[in-house]
């Protein structure tokens, strides 16, 4: 079988059965060849599997957008590999006593892009300048960026930002907010030369010019994206050495995780991230490892995901929904945690690639984590079964069949969900719906218990302990979840110092999870596949990649 072409991989994909794709894939890896290696050029080459609507870190709110801006542009901090915040563009920085203003002080070694936008061509330096009118952007209406709410109610009406000189930058906030740090790590919050967006537009989506290891080459939207190394980047590694180390990077967009898991095992791409259900078992063992046949194909990184996968339960009371309906009653909500057996939906249906979620809402390896887990739920059917005597319903008898409401690529879970509470007399029934159905019901609380995930946008607990304030309209507060303790510590937490701020975290997700205002199914793993020949490819718990120290051999 020749499969060198991209129809050839759609066609095998869509006409292959599962028995067949073991064959299939080791036809694949034994007789496909990397066609590029007479190229001298060290091109890294990846697939999105939708489309790139834009490369304008306004805009950045999409994955596919926020990998392309994090490679053209560069934040004033970032984390690193164990999510400490480190330097970026700003050198070091300072927080006022009151926690109302934050000082960066930034690099002057620094500079834009070669782009057209500037005279003769030629790149200029950026400055503190650049940070306020890149900040002002994104909280502009007229920019209508998706990202305003990271500085809107939180930054000074009257001055926001201010550039007291070419390196220094102060940011004014309203009311302390200490996770803000971690929020400047954000795409979003990319700095940008104000001489190409005056020059295009709108039509900056398509032209990008930032700070970053990479620089804008072409785009044949919905087919190609190629971006070259910048040769002036700031940059270097531990030796000395300018970052990045690769020529270029080549992005394509077949839509299909088949067909892109088969143009990786041609050596046709050099990373992927994830597998498509079709290969999870034949290349993913039990326990989350790479299967032995393939141990010597490619790569696999397992790391922590910021994603708690989870079932959710409206609880405001006042709802007519919940009028004589038991999901009301936390004594019910907490039985039903008791009484699901995450370890088997993590073995069974997740490969491995989850972790169950017995430590509350809050992931494994946020900052903020309560490594104890002394609080949460494991599988325990006969605490569940004393729950329910407690609430009024012995072995169940009273209960009326509550309903979740879900897409259906979490049907079997859910149907095995139901298996499980129904042996300890809980009825539960599955409406699979739309996707966008489903958001749209759990915004206007019109759904009682409803299939959830919960991505963090920047690595503070805070992004998921939002979701229970109950100031906070759906989202992110889906539950309506009201508690005057909870809404108390959470303003508290606002001016904290870290160590301290972590404490009360661990408090208020042991109070919310308390109320079982959820079912926390199983914290994610990413999953990704790199080639052999490839070393220095680093991503984020939030999935932000990172290819600026990528090797290739």
């Amino acid at each position: 079988m020749n499969l060198t072409s991209s129809t050839s991989l759609r066609l095998c994909v869509s006409a292959v059965k599962l028995p067949f794709l073991t064959l299939c894939i080791f036809l694949c890896l034994s007789s496909c060849k990397n066609t590029d290696t007479n190229n001298s050029k060290k091109v890294f080459r990846i697939n999105y599997t939708a489309g790139l609507e834009s490369m304008d870190p306004a805009f950045a709110k999409e994955l596919y957008i926020m990998w392309t801006v994090h490679a053209v542009y560069n934040t004033l901090l970032e984390t690193d590999d164990k999510l400490r915040l480190v330097p970026s563009l700003a050198k070091h920085w300072d927080i006022s006593p009151d926690g109302l203003t934050y000082t960066f002080y930034i690099r002057n070694d620094v500079y834009f892009q070669d782009n057209d936008v500037f005279p003769v061509g030629k790149g200029r330096r950026m400055d503190a300048h650049d940070v306020v009118y890149s900040f002002n952007r994104i909280i502009d209406p007229v920019t209508a960026s998706p990202g305003s709410w990271i500085f809107n109610g939180r930054v000074s009406v009257s001055q926001p930002f201010t550039a007291l000189n070419d390196s220094t930058m102060q940011l004014h906030l309203e009311k302390p907010f200490r996770p803000l740090l971690q929020m400047l790590t954000m795409p979003y919050c990319s700095i940008v030369p104000h001489e190409a967006i005056e020059h295009w537009g709108k039509d900056f989506r398509a032209h990008p010019c930032g700070t970053g290891p990479f620089m804008f080459h072409y785009w044949d939207e919905g087919n190609t994206l190629v971006l070259h190394r910048n040769p002036h980047y700031w940059e270097h590694d531990s030796s000395g050495a300018l970052l990045p180390y690769i020529d270029a990077v080549q992005v394509s967009f077949y839509d299909s995780k088949a067909t892109e898991f088969f143009l990786f095992l041609q050596h046709k791409l050099d990373w992927v991230n994830g597998v498509d259900g079709s290969f999870k078992d034949l290349v993913i063992a039990k326990d989350g490892s790479l299967k032995k046949e393939f141990a010597d194909k490619f790569n696999l990184s397992k790391q922590t995901y910021f994603n708690t996968e989870y079932i959710g339960f409206l609880t405001d009371t006042a709802n007519p929904l919940l009028k004589n309906n038991s999901i009301a009653n936390p004594l019910v909500r907490r039985a039903i945690n008791y009484a699901i057996d995450r370890n088997k939906i993590v073995t069974y249906f997740r490969n491995g690639m989850a972790l169950p979620a017995a430590g509350g809402f809050i992931p494994v390896a946020m900052p903020g984590y309560d490594t104890a887990q002394r609080f949460g739920y494991n599988y325990d059917p006969h605490m569940a079964a004393e729950l329910l005597a407690e609430a009024g319903y012995p072995g169940g008898k009273g209960l009326t069949p509550f309903k979740v409401i879900s897409p259906d690529n979490w049907t079997d879970i859910l149907n095995f969900i139901a298996t499980e509470l129904q042996d300890v007399g809980i009825p539960m029934q599955v409406e699979v719906t739309q996707a966008n159905i489903v958001k749209q019901q759990m915004a206007q609380s019109k759904a009682v218990a409803f299939r959830g995930q919960w991505i963090a946008d920047y690595p503070d607990a805070e992004s998921y302990l939002v979701c229970f304030n109950s100031h906070y309209p759906a989202p992110p507060n889906y539950t309506r979840f009201s508690n005057a303790q909870y809404d108390k510590w959470y303003e508290q937490s606002l001016n904290m110092p870290d160590t301290l701020r972590w404490q009360l975290y661990h408090s208020m997700d042991s109070l919310a999870m308390s109320a079982a205002p959820l079912v926390p199914l199983y914290y994610e793993y990413l999953m990704q596949f790199t080639q052999k020949n490839i070393s220095g490819f680093a991503s984020t718990p939030m999935n932000l990649i990172d290819i600026k120290r990528v090797q290739m051999k």
